[in-house]
């Protein structure tokens, strides 16, 4: 395989070990395409990003899934799409309540990515270089928060009050939900996300 285009064939349509392989050797592929200039090369991995949650759809087998996820975390960042971050938030909400603890991972490292740059504003309110207005960051950013809330609210069980920090919860969409809430307050600010603060 030469082409990251390949790779997310073979994931999609070989068997469970070349659709594994694939999916590892995307990374590497990535890295030998980010040293070309030629740009169909991104033009191939954008046109992936923008239909990962049609494809993702038509996936029956968790493996193949889990292969698939695992290949898109990898080229997320590369997705050209920064006046509209949330493109794929509602597919990522989805990822979050997989049963499958990889897929979970994946999904909360690409929604972690979209963090910085949605808090930018925040952080650095005097920069005007951001791509996004902070109006339209805000809006997402709250939209964000009240649907990550919700997902928390429902997965949450009574015993989850045992574990003090989050690192030590069993691995569960709860988790993964919560580790999403903490890096965005940890971003965005406690003051800001209207949460009292630590004297």
């Amino acid at each position: 395989m030469n082409t990251i285009k390949e790779c997310f064939d073979t994931i999609l349509h070989g068997n469970d070990e070349h659709s594994r392989l694939s999916a590892r050797m995307v990374r590497k592929i990535l890295y030998r395409a980010t040293a070309s200039t030629d740009k169909s090369k991104y033009n191939e991995i954008t046109n992936i990003i923008n239909g990962v949650s049609d494809t993702y759809s038509r996936i029956s087998e968790e493996w193949r899934q889990e292969n698939f996820v695992m290949a898109v975390s990898v080229i997320y960042f590369l997705h050209d799409r920064e006046e509209q971050p949330d493109f794929l938030f509602p597919w990522l909400f989805q990822l979050l309540q997989h049963t499958n603890g990889y897929i979970r991972h994946a999904a909360v490292k690409m929604i972690s990515h979209e963090l910085g740059p949605l808090t930018f504003h925040i952080r650095f309110p005097d920069d005007k270089s951001s791509k996004l207005k902070p109006e339209q960051a805000d809006s997402i950013l709250y939209s964000l928060f009240i649907n990550l809330s919700k997902l928390a609210s429902n997965f949450w069980r009574p015993k989850s009050k045992r574990y003090k920090y989050i690192e030590s919860l069993p691995a569960s969409p709860y988790k993964s939900v919560r580790m999403v809430l903490v890096e965005l307050e940890d971003l965005a600010g406690k003051k800001y996300m209207g949460l009292p603060e630590k004297n």
